[in-house]
């Protein structure tokens, strides 16, 4: 499985005089089982473009693939595909709707047209998978906290059991109990059930902890394309856009210019932390 996009263009608003030009020209491939975080000022076109990934904006030009054939093609299913790249939005505001929160995991299954017994089957897995509390399950999403809409939108995705699911800033404005649980959930979908994940996010800490590969915008169109070792290198660059490094890694670099010998590579704590003590253990030595 894979997604690709091909010379992608979006303009807003197109042919007035709030024309806005979202994206630019953008390619890419993503493979099946990838973890991809994708990063931008705001304004960058992050948004823009994972809603076209399921069909929720059509390009002003270009293409998209999914699994070889082209969403655009006059006889795709675009029903099938958006069971198959579920998208979760940045407020869950906007995917939840139904009186209870088992009404709305389950609304997702039956669009695809799963019996009434199926859909249930698939919402209550969903909703284990996410640990929300039973309690919840029968009470209006509207009445939850931030976090725990987050895990029902979210729920209302994966029980629709998608092969690529998208996230935009899942984790805004949640403690860092309630941004910790989502991106482990997150991470075990991706470990355990080879979901590819896209995550939309602001947190360099995050992305470097979490992602793989790293995608970076900038007005519409892509940046940079790598690693996040290799990306997060790149400082003085990212900081042109508005970006930064995780703060871990402007650490790192400072202690090496006070001769401390350390890992300037260095993104996550754990890495950090290990070339510390072996910083010390050598220093020690000598």
């Amino acid at each position: 499985m894979s997604i690709i996009c091909d010379h992608l263009n979006y303009i807003y608003s197109k042919g007035t005089s709030d024309e806005i030009h979202a994206l630019r020209d953008v390619s890419f491939k993503i493979d099946d089982g990838e973890f991809v975080g994708l990063i931008g000022h705001t304004g960058s076109g992050k948004s823009t473009l994972v809603q076209h990934l399921n069909g929720l904006l059509r390009a002003t030009s270009g293409h998209i693939y999914y699994n070889g054939e082209d969403i655009y093609d006059r006889d795709y299913d675009m029903r099938s595909l958006r069971g198959k790249v579920g998208l979760v939005f940045q407020y869950p505001e906007h995917q939840l709707f139904e009186e209870t929160v088992f009404k709305d995991v389950c609304f997702g299954p039956k669009n695809l047209g799963l019996s009434q017994r199926d859909a249930e089957l698939r919402s209550f897995a969903a909703l284990k998978s996410v640990k929300l509390p039973d309690e919840y399950f029968d009470v209006s999403p509207f009445d939850l906290s931030g976090g725990q809409k987050r895990r029902a939108a979210i729920a209302g995705v994966l029980a629709m059991k998608p092969e690529v699911l998208v996230l935009d800033e899942p984790t805004a404005g949640l403690d860092p109990e309630g941004r910790d649980d989502i991106l482990g959930l997150l991470r075990d979908l991706h470990e355990k059930e080879n979901i590819t994940i896209i995550l939309v996010s602001h947190s360099m800490e995050d992305i470097a902890d979490y992602a793989k590969r790293l995608i970076v915008m900038e007005k519409g169109s892509i940046f940079m394309d790598g690693r996040p070792k290799d990306i997060f290198m790149n400082i003085p660059e990212l900081e042109s856009i508005g970006l930064a490094a995780p703060q871990v890694t402007y650490i790192m670099r400072e202690l090496e210019k006070r001769g401390f010998g350390v890992d300037v590579t260095a993104t996550t704590i754990d890495e950090a932390a290990d070339s510390i003590v072996r910083a010390v253990m050598r220093n020690s030595i000598i």
